[in-house]
């Protein structure tokens, strides 16, 4: 398989010991055995304020959006992990999308351009006994709707605060099997559509 590939693996959660961040890293160990080259980030570094029209026409687009929008567009696929808020998505994830999903004026043909012909993997844990479901489907629908090509199968894993080692790797090996078969068929089929 070609090399060539370039997925972007990032958490909709900047906190340190982030659940998501370890989950995804997870996914992105498959992703990177299929082949595929793999750029883990922490949005963490990208801080923005929350999306404000006025803000942007009147300044511009703050840097830290501007280098995450080189990032996505210079990767085929996404590897998230979505932290569930109120059965929905992150502030932090939503906004990072309502951002990047905005034209800088040499990019108008180009609308949604981080996003369309990508595709994605997403991927949920949570402390409790759903893993996160309701709010992947939130995401889900986001993506889809802005271009990206999710795939169908999804990992949620309930009972975080018990599934993981001191390592950051699940401690079932189904599981750790599960989530980076995910990364790897996400892998394959970017390969696939390049």
């Amino acid at each position: 398989m070609s090399n060539s590939t370039k997925i972007l693996a990032f958490a909709g959660s900047t906190r340190q010991e982030s659940f998501h961040k370890k989950l995804v890293k997870i996914a992105a160990q498959g992703a990177t055995d299929a082949g595929a080259e793999v750029t883990f980030i922490d949005l963490r570094d990208y801080p923005m304020p929350i999306y404000d029209q006025d803000l942007q026409e009147q300044e511009g687009f703050p840097e830290s959006v501007l280098a995450l929008k080189q990032l996505f567009k210079s990767h085929d696929g996404l590897l998230i992990a979505s932290p569930e808020y109120n059965s929905s998505i992150s502030g932090l994830l939503k906004n990072t999308i309502d951002w990047l999903s905005r034209s800088e004026p040499d990019e108008f043909p180009l609308a949604l351009s981080c996003f369309r012909g990508k595709v994605a993997a997403i991927m949920n844990t949570s402390p409790g006994g759903l893993g996160g479901l309701r709010g992947l489907v939130h995401l889900r629908a986001i993506l889809e709707n802005i271009g990206v090509m999710v795939l169908p199968d999804q990992k949620t894993i309930p009972n975080a605060f018990e599934q993981f080692d001191s390592q950051g790797q699940l401690k079932e090996q189904r599981q750790q099997e599960s989530v980076q078969a995910l990364g790897k068929k996400l892998a394959e089929l970017a390969m696939k559509l390049q």
